[in-house]
């Protein structure tokens, strides 16, 4: 099922929910359809697909990396992404520093959380990050600015477990806010919800949703 871009960003402004609008494995002419009403934050998983999709689409489109991310690969990046919303380690949170340091920039992070019930193969767990934001190393990082927590809900359609897991990422967000970000506006982001939740992502609290077949239809295969 599809539904017309407008009526999803009707749905999203009365609680001021960003849409970033998920294009992975989507082509160039699709993507700009979607552009040309009005769309702007997009969201690409693969690194080797970003690149290209950013050097052919217009340059106000915002990119968000939302898939793993992989040290080797973050250089490509560097120069032009808006936000890695999949930071899962203090290792890739270095080296994009590193990069962004290179590009003379400050890109915009969000930490990927461990929210799902079933075993998650990429996220922090909470304990990771609070041993990391009170590392001396953390606080040598100049090139990154941590906006938020991203988080993947359980693939299940038990709605009350995906509640369950959206509500513990809004009060693990609001732990962080008061007891490291505390002022700090730009930490205000809590990227949770797809296609089959994001209505139960907004309902906990989330400010960014990541949305793809909706809006494109079935992702093809890679």
């Amino acid at each position: 099922m599809m539904i017309p871009l407008q009526d999803i960003l009707k749905e999203l402004h009365p609680t001021h929910t960003q849409l970033v609008a998920v294009s992975k494995t989507k082509p160039i002419e699709q993507i700009l359809e979607i552009y040309q009403q009005g769309q702007r934050v997009f969201g690409e998983n693969i690194v080797q697909e970003l690149v290209p999709k950013y050097e052919q689409l217009p340059k106000d489109i915002q990119w968000h990396l939302i898939g793993h991310l992989q040290t080797n690969k973050v250089k490509y990046v560097a120069p032009f992404v808006a936000m890695i919303e999949s930071v899962d380690s203090f290792k890739i949170l270095k080296e994009i520093d590193k990069q962004a340091a290179k590009n003379e920039r400050v890109i915009d992070c969000l930490l990927e959380m461990k929210i799902a019930e079933e075993e998650s193969k990429y996220g922090f767990t909470r304990q990771e990050v609070e041993d990391m934001l009170r590392a001396p190393e953390f606080s040598a990082l100049h090139h990154i600015r941590i906006c938020g927590v991203m988080g993947i809900g359980t693939f299940t359609e038990e709605e009350d477990q995906t509640r369950r897991e959206f509500s513990g990422l809004k009060q693990f967000f609001d732990h962080l806010k008061s007891t490291y970000f505390a002022g700090q506006q730009h930490f205000r982001e809590i990227s949770m919800g797809m296609s089959d939740d994001y209505r139960i992502a907004i309902e906990q609290g989330s400010t960014m949703v990541r949305i793809g077949s909706l809006i494109f239809g079935e992702r093809g295969v890679q």
